[in-house]
Protein backbone atom coordinates (compact mmCIF):
# COMPACT_ATOMS: atom_id res chain seq x y z
CA UNK A 1 0.00 0.00 0.00
CA UNK A 2 1.51 3.40 -0.99
CA UNK A 3 2.19 6.14 1.48
CA UNK A 4 -0.05 8.68 -0.23
CA UNK A 5 -3.07 6.38 -0.07
CA UNK A 6 -2.72 6.23 3.66
CA UNK A 7 -1.92 9.87 4.25
CA UNK A 8 -5.45 11.20 3.91
CA UNK A 9 -5.24 14.50 5.70
CA UNK A 10 -2.87 17.23 6.68
CA UNK A 11 -2.03 15.69 10.05
CA UNK A 12 -1.07 12.36 8.54
CA UNK A 13 0.95 14.02 5.82
CA UNK A 14 2.80 16.13 8.36
CA UNK A 15 3.61 13.10 10.51
CA UNK A 16 4.39 11.04 7.47
CA UNK A 17 7.04 13.49 6.35
CA UNK A 18 8.57 13.50 9.79
CA UNK A 19 8.54 9.73 10.15
CA UNK A 20 9.72 8.77 6.69
CA UNK A 21 12.40 11.29 5.89
CA UNK A 22 14.70 8.32 5.31
CA UNK A 23 12.75 7.19 2.24
CA UNK A 24 14.82 9.17 -0.22
CA UNK A 25 17.96 7.18 0.40
CA UNK A 26 16.16 3.96 -0.49
CA UNK A 27 14.54 4.90 -3.77
CA UNK A 28 17.71 4.24 -5.72
CA UNK A 29 17.95 0.67 -4.41
CA UNK A 30 17.37 -1.72 -7.27
CA UNK A 31 17.55 -5.00 -5.41
CA UNK A 32 13.97 -6.29 -5.42
CA UNK A 33 14.39 -8.27 -2.23
CA UNK A 34 15.62 -5.23 -0.32
CA UNK A 35 12.81 -3.08 -1.72
CA UNK A 36 10.21 -5.67 -0.69
CA UNK A 37 11.57 -5.77 2.85
CA UNK A 38 11.56 -1.99 2.98
CA UNK A 39 7.92 -1.89 1.83
CA UNK A 40 6.99 -4.28 4.64
CA UNK A 41 8.72 -2.02 7.15
CA UNK A 42 6.97 0.98 5.64
CA UNK A 43 3.61 -0.72 5.98
CA UNK A 44 4.23 -1.41 9.67
CA UNK A 45 5.25 2.21 10.19
CA UNK A 46 2.15 3.39 8.33
CA UNK A 47 -0.10 1.35 10.59
CA UNK A 48 1.58 2.78 13.67
CA UNK A 49 1.20 6.25 12.21
CA UNK A 50 -2.53 5.81 11.67
CA UNK A 51 -2.89 4.51 15.22
CA UNK A 52 -1.03 7.51 16.63
CA UNK A 53 -3.06 10.03 14.66
CA UNK A 54 -6.32 8.39 15.69
CA UNK A 55 -5.24 8.79 19.28
CA UNK A 56 -4.82 12.52 18.68
CA UNK A 57 -8.16 13.11 16.99
CA UNK A 58 -9.84 14.47 20.09
CA UNK A 59 -9.00 18.10 20.52
CA UNK A 60 -10.04 20.50 23.23
CA UNK A 61 -11.88 23.76 22.72
CA UNK A 62 -8.64 25.71 22.79
CA UNK A 63 -6.33 28.05 20.93
CA UNK A 64 -2.78 29.29 20.98
CA UNK A 65 -2.43 33.07 21.39
CA UNK A 66 0.39 35.44 20.48
CA UNK A 67 0.67 39.20 20.71
CA UNK A 68 3.02 40.37 17.97
CA UNK A 69 4.05 43.25 15.78
CA UNK A 70 4.88 43.19 12.08
CA UNK A 71 8.49 44.02 12.94
CA UNK A 72 8.76 40.81 15.00
CA UNK A 73 8.04 38.49 12.08
CA UNK A 74 11.48 36.86 12.09
CA UNK A 75 11.27 35.92 15.79
CA UNK A 76 7.68 34.77 15.36
CA UNK A 77 8.60 32.50 12.44
CA UNK A 78 11.20 30.71 14.55
CA UNK A 79 8.76 30.31 17.43
CA UNK A 80 5.93 29.05 15.22
CA UNK A 81 8.19 26.48 13.57
CA UNK A 82 9.32 25.32 17.01
CA UNK A 83 5.79 24.95 18.43
CA UNK A 84 4.55 23.24 15.29
CA UNK A 85 7.44 20.78 15.42
CA UNK A 86 7.22 20.05 19.15
CA UNK A 87 3.45 20.14 19.61
CA UNK A 88 0.94 21.67 17.26
CA UNK A 89 1.89 19.86 14.09
CA UNK A 90 0.07 16.86 15.54
CA UNK A 91 -2.89 18.57 17.23
CA UNK A 92 -3.50 21.37 14.72
CA UNK A 93 -4.99 23.80 17.20
CA UNK A 94 -5.97 27.22 15.89
CA UNK A 95 -3.60 30.10 16.51
CA UNK A 96 -4.77 33.65 17.21
CA UNK A 97 -2.41 36.58 16.59
CA UNK A 98 -3.22 40.01 17.98
CA UNK A 99 -1.60 43.37 17.26
CA UNK A 100 -2.26 46.96 18.29
CA UNK A 101 -2.10 47.87 14.60
CA UNK A 102 -3.19 45.97 11.45
CA UNK A 103 -1.03 43.00 10.47
CA UNK A 104 0.70 43.30 7.13
CA UNK A 105 -0.13 40.92 4.28
CA UNK A 106 3.46 39.67 4.48
CA UNK A 107 3.03 38.77 8.16
CA UNK A 108 -0.31 37.04 7.61
CA UNK A 109 0.75 35.12 4.50
CA UNK A 110 4.00 33.96 6.07
CA UNK A 111 2.45 32.75 9.31
CA UNK A 112 -0.50 31.07 7.60
CA UNK A 113 1.87 28.95 5.52
CA UNK A 114 3.69 27.74 8.63
CA UNK A 115 0.82 26.71 10.88
CA UNK A 116 -0.92 23.34 10.72
CA UNK A 117 -4.22 24.62 12.11
CA UNK A 118 -6.33 27.65 11.19
CA UNK A 119 -4.85 31.09 11.88
CA UNK A 120 -6.72 34.24 12.86
CA UNK A 121 -5.39 37.78 12.92
CA UNK A 122 -6.99 40.51 14.99
CA UNK A 123 -6.46 44.11 16.00
CA UNK A 124 -6.61 45.23 19.63
CA UNK A 125 -9.24 47.93 20.24
CA UNK A 126 -7.65 51.33 20.89
CA UNK A 127 -9.62 51.84 24.10
CA UNK A 128 -8.09 48.67 25.55
CA UNK A 129 -4.53 49.44 24.48
CA UNK A 130 -4.20 53.19 24.98
CA UNK A 131 -3.44 54.74 28.35
CA UNK A 132 -6.70 55.62 30.15
CA UNK A 133 -7.67 59.28 30.28
CA UNK A 134 -7.71 59.07 34.07
CA UNK A 135 -3.91 58.67 34.17
CA UNK A 136 -1.88 61.79 35.02
CA UNK A 137 0.52 61.75 32.06
CA UNK A 138 3.08 63.99 33.74
CA UNK A 139 3.20 61.83 36.85
CA UNK A 140 3.43 58.65 34.78
CA UNK A 141 6.23 59.92 32.54
CA UNK A 142 8.20 61.13 35.55
CA UNK A 143 7.99 57.62 36.99
CA UNK A 144 9.14 56.07 33.70
CA UNK A 145 12.12 58.37 33.55
CA UNK A 146 13.10 57.60 37.13
CA UNK A 147 12.88 53.84 36.54
CA UNK A 148 14.91 54.13 33.35
CA UNK A 149 17.59 56.06 35.21
CA UNK A 150 17.74 53.25 37.78
CA UNK A 151 18.23 50.67 35.04
CA UNK A 152 14.98 48.79 35.68
CA UNK A 153 14.19 46.60 32.69
CA UNK A 154 11.41 48.16 30.56
CA UNK A 155 11.23 50.89 33.20
CA UNK A 156 10.98 53.68 30.65
CA UNK A 157 8.72 51.96 28.12
CA UNK A 158 5.10 52.99 27.73
CA UNK A 159 4.40 50.16 25.26
CA UNK A 160 5.51 47.51 27.76
CA UNK A 161 3.06 48.90 30.30
CA UNK A 162 0.32 48.85 27.69
CA UNK A 163 1.06 45.20 26.95
CA UNK A 164 1.04 44.28 30.65
CA UNK A 165 -2.27 46.05 31.22
CA UNK A 166 -3.80 44.41 28.15
CA UNK A 167 -2.73 40.92 29.25
CA UNK A 168 -3.93 41.70 32.77
CA UNK A 169 -7.40 42.88 31.92
CA UNK A 170 -8.50 42.54 28.32
CA UNK A 171 -7.01 39.81 26.14
CA UNK A 172 -9.79 37.28 26.77
CA UNK A 173 -12.38 39.88 25.71
CA UNK A 174 -11.18 39.93 22.11
CA UNK A 175 -13.93 38.51 19.87
CA UNK A 176 -11.48 36.01 18.37
CA UNK A 177 -11.24 34.29 21.77
CA UNK A 178 -14.95 34.34 22.61
CA UNK A 179 -15.62 30.75 21.55
CA UNK A 180 -12.67 29.12 23.33
CA UNK A 181 -12.46 27.64 26.80
CA UNK A 182 -8.67 27.22 27.01
CA UNK A 183 -5.73 29.20 25.74
CA UNK A 184 -1.97 28.78 25.56
CA UNK A 185 0.04 31.99 25.54
CA UNK A 186 3.01 31.81 23.18
CA UNK A 187 5.57 34.58 23.42
CA UNK A 188 7.63 35.52 20.39
CA UNK A 189 11.26 34.46 20.69
CA UNK A 190 10.38 31.53 22.97
CA UNK A 191 10.97 27.82 22.40
CA UNK A 192 9.73 24.46 23.55
CA UNK A 193 12.66 22.21 24.41
CA UNK A 194 10.81 18.89 24.54
CA UNK A 195 8.45 16.95 22.31
CA UNK A 196 5.04 17.34 23.96
CA UNK A 197 3.76 13.82 24.58
CA UNK A 198 0.43 14.78 26.14
CA UNK A 199 -1.87 17.61 25.17
CA UNK A 200 -1.62 20.24 27.98
CA UNK A 201 -5.21 21.34 27.32
CA UNK A 202 -6.43 17.80 27.82
CA UNK A 203 -4.32 17.49 30.94
CA UNK A 204 -5.99 20.56 32.44
CA UNK A 205 -9.44 19.19 31.69
CA UNK A 206 -8.79 15.64 32.85
CA UNK A 207 -7.15 16.78 36.08
CA UNK A 208 -9.77 19.47 36.72
CA UNK A 209 -7.15 22.23 36.72
CA UNK A 210 -7.61 25.87 35.85
CA UNK A 211 -4.08 27.05 35.20
CA UNK A 212 -0.77 25.50 34.19
CA UNK A 213 2.75 26.94 34.36
CA UNK A 214 6.38 25.93 33.82
CA UNK A 215 8.52 28.64 35.45
CA UNK A 216 8.00 30.71 38.57
CA UNK A 217 10.38 33.48 39.60
CA UNK A 218 10.45 36.64 41.72
CA UNK A 219 9.30 39.99 40.44
CA UNK A 220 11.51 43.08 40.64
CA UNK A 221 10.32 44.75 43.84
CA UNK A 222 10.81 48.26 42.45
CA UNK A 223 8.19 47.64 39.75
CA UNK A 224 5.35 46.77 42.15
CA UNK A 225 5.86 48.82 45.36
CA UNK A 226 2.14 49.34 46.01
CA UNK A 227 0.62 46.27 44.34
CA UNK A 228 0.33 44.17 47.49
CA UNK A 229 -1.19 46.93 49.63
CA UNK A 230 -3.67 47.68 46.86
CA UNK A 231 -4.51 43.97 46.73
CA UNK A 232 -5.04 43.83 50.51
CA UNK A 233 -7.41 46.80 50.24
CA UNK A 234 -9.32 44.84 47.62
CA UNK A 235 -9.42 41.74 49.82
CA UNK A 236 -10.73 43.80 52.73
CA UNK A 237 -13.49 45.09 50.45
CA UNK A 238 -14.35 41.69 48.95
CA UNK A 239 -13.37 39.04 51.51
CA UNK A 240 -15.95 36.62 50.12
CA UNK A 241 -13.92 36.24 46.90
CA UNK A 242 -10.91 34.65 48.62
CA UNK A 243 -10.79 30.85 48.30
CA UNK A 244 -10.36 28.98 51.62
CA UNK A 245 -7.67 26.53 50.42
CA UNK A 246 -5.56 28.99 48.48
CA UNK A 247 -1.85 29.74 47.92
CA UNK A 248 -1.64 32.44 50.59
CA UNK A 249 1.49 30.93 52.10
CA UNK A 250 3.23 31.05 48.71
CA UNK A 251 2.15 34.44 47.44
CA UNK A 252 2.75 36.29 50.72
CA UNK A 253 5.40 36.51 53.46
CA UNK A 254 5.72 37.92 56.96
CA UNK A 255 2.31 36.47 57.89
CA UNK A 256 0.67 38.14 54.94
CA UNK A 257 2.01 41.62 55.51
CA UNK A 258 4.13 41.56 52.35
CA UNK A 259 4.13 40.17 48.84
CA UNK A 260 6.58 37.28 48.41
CA UNK A 261 7.27 38.61 44.88
CA UNK A 262 6.79 35.07 43.53
CA UNK A 263 4.85 34.82 40.30
CA UNK A 264 4.12 32.36 37.53
CA UNK A 265 6.12 33.51 34.51
CA UNK A 266 3.11 34.25 32.34
CA UNK A 267 4.87 34.33 28.97
CA UNK A 268 4.10 30.61 29.19
CA UNK A 269 0.67 29.86 30.59
CA UNK A 270 -2.03 27.39 29.70
CA UNK A 271 -5.31 28.41 31.27
CA UNK A 272 -9.05 28.07 31.45
CA UNK A 273 -10.31 31.39 30.12
CA UNK A 274 -13.34 31.19 32.37
CA UNK A 275 -11.09 32.18 35.28
CA UNK A 276 -10.30 35.53 33.66
CA UNK A 277 -13.94 35.93 32.67
CA UNK A 278 -15.04 35.40 36.29
CA UNK A 279 -16.61 38.10 38.43
CA UNK A 280 -13.81 37.82 41.00
CA UNK A 281 -11.03 38.40 38.50
CA UNK A 282 -12.86 41.22 36.71
CA UNK A 283 -13.47 43.04 39.97
CA UNK A 284 -9.84 42.60 40.95
CA UNK A 285 -8.53 43.96 37.66
CA UNK A 286 -10.89 46.94 37.72
CA UNK A 287 -9.74 47.76 41.25
CA UNK A 288 -6.08 47.64 40.22
CA UNK A 289 -6.73 49.60 37.04
CA UNK A 290 -8.42 52.39 38.96
CA UNK A 291 -5.34 52.62 41.19
CA UNK A 292 -3.19 53.42 38.15
CA UNK A 293 -0.25 51.19 39.04
CA UNK A 294 0.15 49.82 35.52
CA UNK A 295 1.40 53.26 34.47
CA UNK A 296 2.51 55.01 37.67
CA UNK A 297 4.61 51.97 38.56
CA UNK A 298 5.24 49.00 36.26
CA UNK A 299 2.77 46.36 37.35
CA UNK A 300 3.21 43.28 35.17
CA UNK A 301 0.57 40.82 34.08
CA UNK A 302 2.60 37.99 35.66
CA UNK A 303 2.24 39.20 39.29
CA UNK A 304 -1.35 40.30 38.64
CA UNK A 305 -2.34 36.90 37.25
CA UNK A 306 -0.39 35.09 39.97
CA UNK A 307 -1.85 37.00 42.90
CA UNK A 308 -5.36 36.51 41.55
CA UNK A 309 -4.82 32.79 40.95
CA UNK A 310 -3.28 32.36 44.40
CA UNK A 311 -6.15 34.10 46.21
CA UNK A 312 -9.25 33.18 44.21
CA UNK A 313 -8.52 29.52 43.38
CA UNK A 314 -8.08 26.40 45.42
CA UNK A 315 -4.36 25.62 45.31
CA UNK A 316 -5.15 22.20 43.81
CA UNK A 317 -6.49 23.88 40.66
CA UNK A 318 -3.01 24.95 39.55
CA UNK A 319 -0.71 22.59 37.66
CA UNK A 320 3.07 22.56 37.32
CA UNK A 321 3.93 21.11 33.89
CA UNK A 322 7.05 19.34 35.10
CA UNK A 323 7.75 17.56 31.81
CA UNK A 324 7.54 20.54 29.42
CA UNK A 325 10.93 22.07 28.67
CA UNK A 326 10.77 25.78 27.89
CA UNK A 327 13.10 28.62 27.02
CA UNK A 328 12.53 32.36 27.00
CA UNK A 329 15.75 34.27 27.39
CA UNK A 330 17.38 34.48 29.84
CA UNK A 331 15.64 31.58 31.65
CA UNK A 332 15.51 27.91 30.68
CA UNK A 333 13.45 25.19 32.32
CA UNK A 334 14.66 21.67 31.52
CA UNK A 335 12.79 18.75 33.09
CA UNK A 336 14.57 16.21 35.24
CA UNK A 337 13.14 13.58 32.89
CA UNK A 338 14.53 15.05 29.67
CA UNK A 339 14.68 12.01 27.42
CA UNK A 340 12.67 13.74 24.68
CA UNK A 341 14.22 17.16 25.15
CA UNK A 342 16.93 19.22 23.48
CA UNK A 343 18.37 20.20 26.85
CA UNK A 344 20.24 18.21 29.47
CA UNK A 345 20.52 20.43 32.53
CA UNK A 346 17.76 20.08 35.08
CA UNK A 347 16.12 23.16 36.62
CA UNK A 348 18.39 24.12 39.53
CA UNK A 349 15.72 26.08 41.39
CA UNK A 350 13.96 22.84 42.31
CA UNK A 351 16.67 22.26 44.93
CA UNK A 352 17.03 25.86 46.10
CA UNK A 353 15.00 26.35 49.29
CA UNK A 354 14.81 30.10 48.62
CA UNK A 355 13.37 29.73 45.12
CA UNK A 356 9.72 30.29 44.25
CA UNK A 357 9.28 26.82 42.74
CA UNK A 358 10.71 25.15 45.84
CA UNK A 359 8.32 27.12 48.03
CA UNK A 360 5.44 26.35 45.69
CA UNK A 361 6.13 22.61 45.96
CA UNK A 362 6.40 22.96 49.73
CA UNK A 363 2.93 24.49 49.90
CA UNK A 364 1.29 22.19 47.37
CA UNK A 365 3.13 18.90 47.77
CA UNK A 366 4.74 19.20 51.18
CA UNK A 367 8.33 18.59 50.04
Amino acid sequence: MGLLTLVKNKALLFLGLLSFGIILKYIVIEDLEVITEFEKSLERLNQNLIKDVNNFQRKENATLLTLARNSELYEIVNTVLNYENKFNGIYQYPWVFLNDEPFSDKFKNTITRLTSGPTYFGEIPKEQWDMPESIDVGRAEASWGEMAMRGIIYGGKKSYRQMCRYYSGFFWKHPLLDSYKYYWRVEHDSNLLCNIKKDPFTELREKNKTYGFVITIKEIAATVPSLWNTTMDFVATYPELVAPNNLWNWISKNEGRDYSLCHFWSNFEVADLDFFRSDAYQKYFDYLDNAGGFFYERWGDAPVHSIALSLFLDKDQILFFKDIGYEHSPIIYCPTNNKHCSCDVAYGDLKDSNSCIYKYLQVTEGI
